[in-house]
């Protein structure tokens, strides 16, 4: 529970950077840092709930995927937003 306790909190400060960051760069920056911080601590504190089961290597696989496509996917929004300001 505490980590998906301090997955929550990363999802909430990801949030507040979204509101209160001034550029579509930066946002982009702080929502998928603090995202994919916050989904890894909540499956893993998933995983240590659930003990060793297939479930925990269903959730060990999400948990790859999400490290892949989160920075994947921020990067090529990133990467969009700066050549469309040229």
């Amino acid at each position: 529970m505490i980590l998906m306790g301090f997955g929550l909190f990363f999802f909430f400060v990801g949030t507040l950077g979204v509101l209160r960051f001034p550029d579509a760069l930066t946002r982009a920056h702080g929502a998928a840092k603090c995202d994919t911080l916050g989904a890894v601590l909540c499956i893993v504190g998933l995983i240590l709930q659930s003990g060793f089961t297939f479930t925990t290597i269903k959730l060990i696989v999400v948990i790859v995927f999400l490290w892949t496509t989160n920075p994947t996917a921020t990067h090529m929004i990133a990467k969009a937003i700066y050549k469309r300001k040229d």
